[in-house]
């Protein structure tokens, strides 16, 4: 595969996913996982599935500002062999961040997980957990190891095609079970160069990397064997991670970054940090030009924005995409997204 560079420009229709969707119901379950040694911790969250239409199709993931996605609770899994993707949300975000992906990419055949990351997930932001950035990718093996070795799923896994897709942080995490390695000294100093960032907001405020331990634990390498591609959807506090260490990932990165100007997330200093270091000939960069760091979160409702500033002045710029209307483009912009990732994972299984 060669090093890819593409400007997506929206255009004003929606664009079909090229892949031919998978003729399924989409199921739905919750779990919750008990932790099982100093590495795990107790998380929770969900599947999506390919199944039988044999229980009501309900809304999941709708509340108040986004809009839900359709799924059946508790459905017959429908028999078959299906790759894995784990979806890993941004700080402050939780499972339901990428529902939108989740459906399409099980009506394009493909089992799909989501967990809440302790300590940084929307319910629960606290320094004490959240700081351990090192134990998300630890989530994220410990959520594979359980769903590899459950009765109810293994047998419907390939288990030798596993993606994680990330979101933001979420992105960090995807490219840190890639393989790349953090420096925390070097993350540190970056941010003493780029206070505007809002990674190296988070940094401060959750003290990340600030003694020898977390330091050595942030340091150690966070590879999961068994993923075999990862996905960054606009990724933050990428300049921490080593040159050598990016330069050595040996499986396919899919880089999308969003193109709206923000002095928060820059994509050139933030995906675009990446680029040099990766291996260019399993490396693809996207940049959607319309889509804004929030595109990647799910449709808004109407007035939603103007709902989340009432609440917190600023906050409603979760419901802007890059052209600064509410949601004016959010669902093409998903369309798009899903279309580069699903190309991406059918080309590299």
């Amino acid at each position: 595969m060669r090093f890819a560079l593409c400007t997506v420009f929206i255009l004003p229709l929606l664009i079909a996913i090229s892949s031919a969707a998978f003729a399924s119901d989409v199921g739905f379950a919750k779990f919750s996982l008990v932790a099982n040694g100093p590495d795990q911790r107790d998380l929770s969250g969900v599947i999506w599935y390919p199944s039988r239409d044999d229980t009501p199709e309900e809304t999941i993931a709708e509340n108040i500002v986004f809009h839900g996605q359709k799924a059946r609770p508790g459905a017959t899994p429908l028999p078959g062999s299906y790759p894995l993707v784990v979806l890993s949300h941004g700080f402050g975000g939780n499972w339901r961040n990428q529902a939108w992906l989740a459906t399409e990419l099980v009506r394009h055949g493909r089992i799909v997980a989501a967990l809440n990351h302790p300590g940084t997930t929307s319910k629960d932001l606290q320094a004490l957990d959240g700081r351990m950035l090192w134990k998300r990718p630890q989530d994220i093996a410990q959520l594979i190891t359980y769903l590899t070795g459950h009765s109810d799923w293994s047998s419907l896994l390939r288990t030798n095609d596993i993606a994680v897709i990330g979101h933001s942080l979420g992105a960090w995490t995807a490219l840190a079970i890639g393989g790349a390695r953090t420096d925390a000294s070097r993350m540190l100093a970056d941010c003493r160069n780029h206070a505007d960032l809002a990674a190296c907001d988070v940094v401060a405020d959750f003290a990340i990397g600030h003694n020898k331990t977390d330091q050595q634990l942030l340091a150690q390498s966070l590879r999961i064997a068994n993923v075999s591609r990862v996905v960054s959807l606009d990724l933050g506090l990428a300049r921490g991670f080593t040159p050598e260490s990016l330069s050595k990932i040996d499986i396919p990165v899919l880089l999308i970054a969003a193109g709206s100007p923000n002095p928060g997330i820059p994509h050139a200093v933030e995906t675009g940090y990446l680029r040099p270091y990766l291996n260019a000939a399993s490396t693809e960069f996207h940049l959607i030009e319309q889509a804004a760091h929030f595109s990647f979160m799910p449709r808004c409702k109407p007035g939603a924005a103007r709902l989340l500033d009432d609440e917190v002045p600023g906050d409603g710029v979760v419901c802007r995409d890059g052209n600064g209307t509410p949601d004016g483009t959010r669902q093409i912009i998903h369309h798009q997204t899903a279309r580069l990732i699903i190309d991406f994972l059918d080309r590299t299984h």
